[in-house]
């Protein structure tokens, strides 16, 4: 088994999930307010991006393909002048812990390689609450979650998706696998918080790379940067363009 990286755990007390769920108007308000709201511009300051990923056990059969996918994306990140990238991943029985921003992302890889899976339920909550918890500190201009499922009341959060969309941080949810009720999930997520929602198939290296690569450039400029990325012909771009406008 490979060696877990030492790493702060996100208490689940700090998660401050909602204790109703929220009804259609309250989440149809926060799509208003979002709606409303600037997209994310080239400032000149360094970027922040919030990678997360699922860890459980459902994902171990493909888990050293997913791997390599997102290492590829921390060397797109790291192909981007001023950006930091923070490592959350949540496995196990309510294990979920963060690495701290790093401007290198690629040193996010190698720790990657010491992570195992392990059987547990989903933790998104605390990846969109710890997510708002780092925006309030200073600006998050992206977070991107990569999962195949979800085993959590999806109107909490889609409120927590609206407070982040709220907060100007887009949820770029990308979803391995076919799971009709994920999907709803993940794309109402995307939708509350302005992100973006697209699916992958578990191998698909070009695909996912192109997409990471897409978050990378919008994360750091905006959509200016992600539109010329989609004039080069970037199919990712493309698509993630297309839902951001």
């Amino acid at each position: 088994m490979a060696k877990t990286p030492e790493q702060p755990p996100i208490a689940s007390g700090q998660a401050n999930e909602p204790s109703a769920a929220s009804t259609r108007s309250e989440i149809d308000a926060f799509l208003s307010q979002v709606r409303a709201m600037e997209p994310a511009r080239d400032t000149g300051l360094r970027a922040r991006l919030v990678f997360a990923l699922d860890a459980t056990m459902s994902r171990q059969p493909t888990w050293d393909t997913a791997c390599r996918l997102q290492a590829d994306m921390f060397n797109e990140a790291a192909s981007v002048n001023g950006i930091e990238v923070q490592l959350i991943y949540f496995r196990g029985l309510g294990e979920c812990r963060a690495s701290r921003f790093v401007s290198d992302p690629r040193t996010l890889a190698g720790l990657m390689e010491k992570i195992d899976c392990r059987g547990g339920h989903t933790q998104i909550s605390k990846v969109l609450a710890h997510a708002r918890r780092e925006a309030e500190k200073a600006k998050v201009h992206a977070l991107v979650f990569v999962g195949d499922a979800m085993e959590e009341s999806i109107d909490d959060l889609c409120a927590q998706a609206g407070e982040l969309g709220l907060r100007g941080v887009p949820a770029f949810m990308f979803q391995e696998g076919h799971d009709r009720a994920v999907e709803r999930a993940f794309r109402e997520i995307a939708r509350l918080s302005r992100g973006a929602y697209c699916r992958f198939n578990p191998g698909a290296a070009q695909e996912l790379g192109e997409l990471l690569r897409a978050v990378a450039a919008y994360a750091s400029g905006g959509l200016k940067a992600l539109g010329r990325l989609s004039a080069d012909n970037s199919a990712g771009a493309t698509r993630l363009l297309e839902q951001l406008r």
